[in-house]
């Protein structure tokens, strides 16, 4: 079964029960009755067009529905509707269904969360860990979106910046985690800079271009870590890194800062530096700063305890660190990297152990352990 054929055709596919009048929470639930039900039936008979084959199981599964619910008039007139057989006319309604689940009605969380379980195909576990909420408290805000748009037509799309919002958190999942969404991401948000002439947008752009030009470097060929500092940059993608660049300068320009446009300046710094160790921590801990101050979030403050670390020293780092809540996730890597640089191993060493229990993934588990270990050899006799 090729799960990444499945996923690849749910936007579209939802996007054509939309449009054919379905309201989205319905089409939602029939779309994954017909993903379900292709994983149970192509392994022995796969279909020679696997989207018409989704649309027809989806359509029907949202008929049936509707004509179990007395209180839905129209449901002779959605059978005349229902689309003939054959192929299916390619069209990306990707961008489309992202706009669309930014619905007025909703509040920017619950619009974000819907977007990213419903278009993105990022786990309910997936999208609390990027809100740092628990999997029930995350499930319950996406059942009452869900709720709260069953029924409306959806003819009122949503913002530009719930969008940039939705299309960052995908980027993210698919750059750091077990789900490859990063291409897509950037191929949804150049349609966006292409439609919007807005500098966040451009910012947004320009900070997936930094982070995906040294995306081959990130990983050794046994699928363990590399830090940045150890990456070979020689690899990096440079043409990608001067269209990121360009696409910034250009944003930077108008003087209308946000955080994404932010986040896109720390990653160019690290880029354009020829070395780790010639990387201008004081500029990267200046644009900490500038994004503290725009965005409040504790993750920016946790990196910018990093940054005081590398500009400042390491207690300096430690004294950042220690106004954070301990709680938050990578608090203990980033407690663990300060004490190893202010010569502290021991105290390192138990810390990059603990780091590696909380792990949120098992590349990032195995990475911890490896350095307790070090640390751990470094200090026996």
């Amino acid at each position: 079964m090729d799960e990444a054929l499945l996923r690849s055709l749910t936007p579209s596919v939802l996007g054509i029960l939309v449009r054919r009048g379905a309201d989205f929470a319905a089409a939602e639930d029939a779309v994954q009755d017909a993903l379900v039900e292709a994983v149970r039936v192509w392994p022995a008979d796969p279909p020679r067009d696997p989207k018409g084959w989704l649309v027809t199981v989806a359509w029907r599964r949202f008929l049936d529905t509707t004509r179990a619910d007395a209180a839905r008039r129209r449901r002779e007139d959605l059978v005349d509707e229902e689309p003939a057989p054959g192929p299916t006319p390619a069209v990306d309604d990707t961008l489309q269904l992202y706009f669309l689940c930014a619905h007025p009605s909703l509040t920017p969380s619950s619009a974000v969360a819907l977007t990213l379980r419903a278009v993105g195909g990022l786990t309910t576990r997936q999208i609390a860990q990027a809100y740092l909420v628990p999997e029930a408290t995350m499930a319950q805000r996406i059942n009452r979106a869900k709720r709260t748009v069953a029924g409306v037509r959806f003819d009122q799309p949503g913002d530009v910046a719930t969008v940039l919002r939705v299309l960052y958190l995908v980027f993210n999942e698919g750059y750091g985690g077990d789900v490859d969404l990063a291409a897509e991401a950037i191929r949804l948000t150049r349609q966006l800079a292409a439609a919007f002439d807005h500098p966040e947008v451009a910012g947004l752009l320009a900070l997936m271009l930094l982070h995906h030009a040294r995306r081959d470097t990130r990983t050794a060929p046994d699928g363990s870590l590399v830090p940045l500092a150890e990456q070979d940059r020689g690899r990096w993608d440079t043409p990608m890194i001067a269209e990121g660049v360009e696409i910034l300068q250009a944003a930077l320009a108008r003087d209308r800062l946000g955080e994404f446009q932010a986040q896109a300046a720390i990653a160019a710094l690290h880029a354009d530096a020829p070395t780790a160790e010639e990387t201008d921590w004081v500029q990267v801990l200046e644009w900490y700063d500038e994004l503290a101050r725009l965005t409040d979030s504790p993750v920016v403050r946790l990196n910018r305890a990093v940054a005081v670390g590398e500009a400042d020293g390491p207690r300096a780092g430690l004294a950042a660190l220690a106004a954070l809540d301990d709680t938050l996730p990578r608090h203990t890597a980033v407690a663990a990297y300060l004490h190893e640089r202010d010569g502290n191993l021991t105290t390192a060493a138990r810390l990059y152990a603990d780091a590696a229990r909380k792990a949120p993934n098992l590349a990032e588990r195995d990475h911890l352990t490896r350095q307790a270990a070090r640390l751990n050899a470094r200090r026996r006799p």
